[in-house]
């Protein structure tokens, strides 16, 4: 199964606080375990929110919100993509995984993501015939740009 491993943002985040170099250093060596391990799929570091910015869907309206977003503690500084046998192995990886915040109060979400037999009928043949073709353009695309 794939998850997505969220690292929250906190106020040094979202202030631009950069990570020192033995923060820098530790989230090296974890990610080398990942990716030896066959764990890690992808994995970045967001830059503060003021940065970013919202689009809001509503009544057939699309709105564009500038950053920064207030709520602290509902914003992204960084995600992985995993691949593990099952959540509690996710867990176990993030128990060994260096304190993203050091001096703060900092928090890992762990999200199951969707996989094709979650979508059940709905997702028929010929919109899953698409998803593969995409997928295999993706692939394609990164192995082009490496």
């Amino acid at each position: 199964m794939r998850v997505m491993v969220i690292i929250k943002a906190t106020k040094n985040s979202e202030a631009g606080v950069m990570p020192d170099e033995k923060l820098m250093t530790d989230m090296g060596r974890f990610n080398e375990e990942l990716v030896k391990a066959g764990i890690m799929l992808a994995g970045d570091g967001l830059h503060p929110s003021r940065r970013g910015k919202r689009v809001r869907f509503s009544g057939g309206k699309k709105t564009v919100i500038d950053g920064p977003f207030a709520e602290t503690k509902e914003l992204i500084a960084g995600y992985w993509i995993w691949q593990v046998k099952s959540m509690d192995e996710a867990v176990e990886w993030v128990r060994r995984c260096p304190d993203p915040m050091p001096g703060e109060e900092s928090e890992i979400e762990l999200r199951p993501v969707f996989e094709a037999e979650d979508f059940g009928a709905e997702f028929t043949p010929e919109l899953r015939a698409q998803e593969d073709r995409l997928r295999a353009e993706l692939e394609r695309q990164q192995h082009k740009k490496s």
